[in-house]
Formats: C-alpha cells, sequence, structure tokens
C-alpha cells in the first residue's frame, strides 16, 4: 500500500526543534546553547543538521549574530507549537490523569501577580505536592500569545479581554476604587460617583495594561474629558503619581486590600454605588489538555484568596 509519509530520516529530531526554537527566543548561538544545555558547536551543528533536513537556510551568519530567515521564522513557530504537543503528550502519560502532578506553566499580570500568588501558590502546594510550579509575569497580550504557543498552561488576567481560541472561567470581580491625594475634596464625600471625576486628571497605566483599557472603560460612560496624557510602567508609580499631586487615579479593591498604597500620601474612597471595573479569571487555550487543572485553579483561588472569610491586607 503507498503512503504520502516521509521516512525518519527525512524528518527533523525534536533536539534540533529544540535548538531552533533556543535560537530565535534568544537570539544568539551562545545564549541559547546555554539555555538548552549543550555547548555552541553542537547547536550550531543541530541547526546545521536541521537546514541539511529541511533544504533550507533558516539562520543567516555574521558579525552581528544570527539572523533567522523568512523560512527560519517559519520554522521555529511551528517547532513551538510542534514541542509544546510533545511536553504536553508527556505530561498527560506521566500524569495518568492525576491533576498538578508535574510541571504546571502560569502566567499572571502585574496589577493581579503580587496581590494573589502569595496566598494562591502555598495554597496550591498543600493541595496537590507533587505540582511544580514555573511562573512568568507579564502583560496579557503577552501572556495569551505564550498560551497559543503552548510555553504556558494557564494564567490569572483580568476580563473580560477578546482572545481567539481562549477559554476563560471568571473567579471573582474586582471594584474600582476612587484614589487621590491626602486632602482631595473628592476624597470627602460620600456620595462619590465616577461623573464627579469629569474635571480631574485621571491617570492610567501605559499602553499594554488591560487595567488602562478597564479604567478608560469607566472613564468614557461618564461625560466630559477624564483621562489624562501620562501613563505609569506600574501600580507603584500610577500611586505616587497621584501622592505627588499629578492627578487622581481609580485603583482596583484587590490591589488597595493587597497594600499597593501602603504609606503614600493618598485617600482612598469607594464609590457610593460599586464600580465594578474588571474581573479576574483563569484563561488557558481552547482544548488544552491542562483545562481541568486550569478550572481546579479558579476553584481554589475562589477558595483561598476570594472567599468573603478571606482578608487580602493579612
Amino acid at each position: 500500500m503507498s503512503t504520502d509519509r516521509l521516512p525518519a530520516s527525512a524528518l527533523p529530531t525534536i533536539r534540533q526543534l529544540q535548538f531552533l526554537a533556543a535560537l530565535a527566543d534568544q537570539g544568539g548561538f551562545v545564549r541559547a546553547a546555554d539555555a538548552v544545555g549543550v555547548t555552541q558547536p553542537t547547536l550550531s551543528a543541530g541547526i546545521k543538521e536541521l537546514e541539511t533536513v529541511l533544504s533550507a537556510v533558516l539562520v543567516e551568519r555574521g558579525r552581528a549574530g544570527a539572523v533567522l530567515t523568512p523560512a527560519g521564522e517559519e520554522a521555529a513557530h511551528r517547532a513551538r507549537r510542534l514541542l509544546g504537543d510533545v511536553e504536553e503528550l508527556v505530561r498527560a502519560a506521566r500524569g495518568a490523569g492525576a491533576p498538578f502532578s508535574g510541571t504546571f506553566r502560569l502566567g499572571a499580570i502585574p496589577t493581579i501577580a503580587p496581590f494573589v500568588l502569595p496566598r494562591a501558590l502555598p495554597a496550591l502546594r498543600a493541595r496537590y505536592p507533587a505540582v511544580r510550579l514555573h511562573l512568568k509575569e507579564d502583560v496579557t497580550p503577552r501572556l495569551v500569545d505564550a498560551l497559543r504557543a503552548r510555553t504556558l498552561d494557564a494564567a490569572l488576567i483580568a476580563l473580560p479581554y477578546a482572545a481567539h481560541g481562549m477559554d476563560t472561567e471568571i473567579v471573582a470581580d474586582d471594584e474600582f476604587l476612587f484614589l487621590a491625594p491626602t486632602g482631595h475634596p473628592l476624597a470627602a464625600r460620600n456620595d462619590l460617583h465616577p461623573e464627579h471625576l469629569e474635571n480631574e486628571d485621571v491617570l492610567l497605566l501605559e499602553d499594554g495594561h488591560c487595567l488602562r483599557d478597564h479604567a478608560l472603560s469607566v472613564c468614557r460612560a461618564a461625560p466630559g474629558k477624564l483621562c489624562a496624557d501620562v501613563g505609569a510602567t506600574s501600580l507603584a508609580t500610577l500611586v505616587q503619581m497621584v501622592a505627588g499631586g499629578l492627578g487622581v487615579t481609580l485603583l482596583p479593591r484587590l490591589a488597595a486590600d493587597g497594600g499597593a498604597a501602603a504609606g503614600a500620601a493618598v485617600a482612598i474612597r469607594p464609590f457610593a454605588e460599586p464600580v465594578i471595573g474588571r474581573s479576574i479569571g483563569v484563561a488557558w487555550r481552547a482544548g488544552s489538555a491542562r483545562e481541568e487543572e486550569a478550572r481546579l485553579l479558579a476553584v481554589l483561588l475562589r477558595e483561598a484568596v476570594f472567599a468573603p472569610k478571606a482578608n487580602l491586607s493579612a
């Protein structure tokens, strides 16, 4: 019976694909060799062998370093996906259905990670002692890309967030609080509404942070020009900018209860009617073999971090 399958000798090895993915990620032979634990000549030879197997030039070598050709970029992209599939196969076989029985790669955005992970991770390890965690903190678009590339198994992000091919589960709602310099007139109001910010400069995080988009949605719901063209790189910077009198901002209760404004010359006030600025959720790649664990993580977060009795400021 005829077949269109290529012979094994015409297929790249897993190791060669690892070498190419490492070279694409690290941008140089020395760093790539260190990343995969081989010598530079070994990695270079492996890339050469891969080019022979594929009958394509994958890397342009020069004094400036290694640059992937268009064929190399495409091959590296496909290599990452294949390696992710292989890793999932190994984890599924080793785990034999037991959740969190191996390495679990978890991402989290900077406006969630420092306020949730310190409480969630000890609970996760206590419930699943065999788990080995690999953590990555980054902005949402890059975490979603990592989920798609199978280099992350799940991520803690703020919802809503539109991302094709992702499944999510909401863990808890997170309301926005008003943050202003100490003594600000609005901090004395008991009937505070977003409309009261009409004449204020509302400071935001820089582009790339989903919290910026959620805050903008609140700003746009009220009349007037609310949001200032000032972007902070982190919540800590944002709090200090407010303390310095540059404006006011909207601070998630999760961060406020977690001490994000502790010691700063600022006042924190709730709105008269809670303003739900975002939801905290777990995201994973649709169809992932780690879906059960992602959902179990959502359950654990509700119990260990967001249960009514939990005190985030503790």
